[in-house]
């Protein structure tokens, strides 16, 4: 495995650095208990550092003490920077931008256009293009062009402009996409933080021309639900958390943070690689969905779906060089328990999937710290039976379908309770992604069709690769142990 240089030793937030709680934490007994966080757990604050946040959940880095509660509201990803002191963030000249490219002229000749000024410097590696004169043409204007006379994958291309890069950051942006106007400013911002060695913005649809109409029902699809969106809301990128990654179409590193870079013999989810790996050498990674790159999406059906195929076959060598990192599922005893009642699906095992949460909020309620106890203990674990439930439904129909085939053709409740899952999780899905003008987001079933096209795919690919390293490490769940 490729080594990257641990995190810094100090890490002190700056004076006037400020912080604000994560929406989804939540509190108990007057704020002294919170909730929450990447991964989720219990955090107590002593009454000193309860006066320390504000009632809207902002703390500004003042002294030692509100210096020490912003460092671990924000380690533990219960809270995010929300304003930094400009003396202490980095400028754009700070930053050199690597473009890895081949035979994409007309995206590279956008993307470059796009830039801001006063950068450090552009460098486009021209990953062994059969129109090397036109990438070399495009670039020529105000960029530093190396070569691969062969392609060597875009983890090498990567590594080539970070091995020639002398500025304190980099970023590194594919060819098919578009910054948008202000998306610097909000990752240097995150860089005034020491232990912060990466961050990344939000990846949004760069709106498509004329399509046909298959091509246009993917585009709206892509827009809503792309596997390179994560969303609208901030995180500390963490393995095994709602943001477990971040995508190398676009981000940026502090140049001493990542060492030689990308593991160039990957093809295929070297970015997740390279999270893995800072956040295990102690490094902070933020995502900030206040800074957008669009992205030319794949719409034509064949590239659309072999894409999100491809994606599938990186779990193999991730889990295989992380093991558990990125496991289908995470499940504790209980969980499980529920997850396996529910697809039985009879009024029953709906009663005892009830009864085995009830027992699990009674034993919770029994070490939990709080003075209501058994309300507490019945919300958390009201909150994971329903993220049991969609990783249930994720597994029927995204991880392990060829596993719901095979029991479709043999029994006809399992050809039932596969079809409920894959029509309610869609509609589930739909609701949740409604957010989206009606004119951009596809319609229930454009939605439910596409969605359970992509899960095909990313399963297919999942297999593949599991099949082609000889390993079962991506398909295994991962246990909490309580």
């Amino acid at each position: 495995m490729i080594e990257v240089p641990a995190g810094p030793a100090r890490t002190r937030l700056p004076a006037g650095f400020r912080i604000a709680l994560d929406r989804r934490v939540w509190t108990v007994d007057d704020g002294e208990v919170m909730f929450g966080g990447a991964p989720p757990r219990m955090l107590r604050l002593a009454r000193a550092a309860r006066d320390l946040l504000a009632a809207d959940g902002i703390c500004t880095v003042g002294d030692e003490a509100s210096a020490r509660l912003a460092r671990a509201l924000v380690d533990a990803g219960m809270a995010h920077p929300v304003a930094v002191p400009g003396g202490d963030v980095p400028s754009a000249c700070d930053v050199t931008v690597v473009v890895p490219v081949k035979d994409r002229v007309d995206g590279l000749r956008r993307l470059l256009a796009a830039l801001p000024g006063g950068l450090g410097g552009v460098i486009v590696v021209d990953d062994g293009s059969v129109d090397a004169d036109g990438v070399g043409g495009v670039a020529a204007a105000g960029a530093r062009v190396l070569r691969h006379e062969r392609p060597l994958g875009p983890a090498a291309a990567r590594n080539a402009g970070l091995a020639a890069a002398t500025t304190a950051l980099v970023a590194f942006l594919d060819s098919d996409v578009v910054p948008l106007p202000g998306w610097l400013e909000p990752l240097l911002a995150l860089f005034a933080d020491p232990a912060v060695g990466l961050a990344a913005p939000r990846i949004v649809a760069l709106p498509p021309g004329p399509l046909s109409r298959i091509d246009g029902l993917l585009a709206r699809y892509e827009a809503v639900r792309s596997s390179l969106d994560l969303g609208p809301d901030p995180a500390l990128v963490v393995p095994r958390s709602r943001v477990a990654y971040v995508p190398s179409a676009a981000v940026l590193v502090r140049r001493t943070a990542v060492g030689p870079g990308f593991d160039d013999g990957m093809r295929v989810a070297e970015d997740v690689d390279l999270v893995l790996r800072m956040h295990e050498a102690g490094w902070r990674l933020r995502y900030e969905p206040a800074a957008r790159v669009a992205h030319d999406h794949r719409t034509t059906p064949a590239a659309w779906w072999l894409r999100k195929a491809y994606y599938g076959t990186g779990a193999a060598p991730l889990a295989v060089a992380h093991p558990g990192s990125v496991p289908p599922m995470v499940l504790s005893p209980w969980s499980a328990a529920v997850g396996a009642l529910v697809l039985v699906g009879t009024p029953w095992s709906a009663a005892a999937a009830v009864a085995v949460s009830a027992a699990a909020a009674q034993r919770l309620a029994r070490k939990l710290p709080v003075r209501r106890p058994r309300a507490t203990a019945a919300r958390l674990i009201a909150m994971g039976a329903v993220g049991t439930v969609a990783q249930t439904a994720d597994g029927v129909t995204r991880h392990y379908w060829p596993v719901s085939l095979a029991a479709c053709l043999l029994s006809r409740r399992a050809r039932r309770t596969v079809a409920a899952v894959a029509v309610a999780e869609g509609i589930v899905d739909w609701w949740r992604h409604r957010g989206r003008d009606a004119s951009v987001r596809p319609g229930l079933l454009g939605h439910l069709v596409a969605h359970r096209l992509d899960d095909l795919a990313y399963g297919t690919g999942l297999w593949w690769g599991a099949l082609r390293h000889r390993t079962t490490e991506p398909l295994r769940p991962v246990g909490t142990g309580s």
